[in-house]
């Protein structure tokens, strides 16, 4: 039934799904160390809040907003000179990671910003009046509180770069939207193109259900503490 899946293809599936799952994990590390302070100081920033900058927080939020707002492949396109100075090139799995970084740091801003908001201010107005600095606010409640909101939302982020992974392809950023062009677009290869989707599928599926299944076990520790 599978003997069109020859040795070759399955080698040149699994080359390209680890540097796919190489660019995502370090783009999503970055934009994560990147995004999480980012969208905690937006969600913390504006007036009468914990660390009070109305205009700072106005201007991060336009950046965010313009750089979200930006279709990937053309932002992919017009930071070139920027992938070139970072990386050396601008081509390959190295130099992918840095539009999908610049990518899905405000996007995981926002997802950031969205889950500390949702956190009940009826403790940080007790935090602050037990005395808690605004730091210690952030460190020992509104981060706990929002963890499950969290890695749902970095959970969707990761999805989301697997996606802008596959598009990054289109402009020789390598793994498996690379190999989905090369080979089953521009080679007439449909087989290649049927599996990369296929595996495409599964890492999206895998993904959603650790962060989903983390989630759940951290908002159950919340809760009992």
């Amino acid at each position: 039934m599978f003997d069109w899946i020859s040795p070759a293809i399955l080698d040149l599936i699994l080359g390209s799904t680890l540097e796919t799952l190489y660019m995502v994990a370090l783009a999503a590390l970055i934009g994560t160390l990147a995004g999480l302070p980012l969208g905690i100081f937006l969600a913390t920033s504006g007036k009468g809040e914990l660390f009070e900058a109305v205009a700072v927080n106005r201007v991060l939020g336009l950046v965010v907003n313009a750089t979200r707002s930006t279709p990937f492949i053309i932002l992919v396109v017009a930071i070139i000179p920027l992938t070139r100075l970072i990386a050396g090139t601008s081509i390959g799995t190295t130099a992918a990671i840095v539009p999908l970084s610049i990518a899905a740091t405000p996007f995981i801003a926002r997802i950031v910003e969205a889950a500390i908001r949702e956190v009940d201010q009826g403790l940080v107005e007790a935090s602050l009046a037990m005395g808690a600095t605004p730091l210690q606010i952030v460190r020992k409640v509104l981060i706990p509180e929002a963890l499950p909101g969290l890695i749902l939302g970095v959970t969707l982020a990761i999805v989301s770069l697997l996606s802008n992974s596959a598009m990054v392809g289109a402009v020789g950023g390598g793994g498996l939207g690379d190999l989905g062009i090369r080979y089953g677009y521009q080679r007439f290869m449909p087989e290649v193109m049927l599996l990369v989707v296929i595996v495409l599928i599964i890492l999206v599926q895998a993904v959603q259900s650790l962060g989903e299944s983390l989630a759940r076990r951290v908002n159950r520790r919340v809760r009992r503490l």
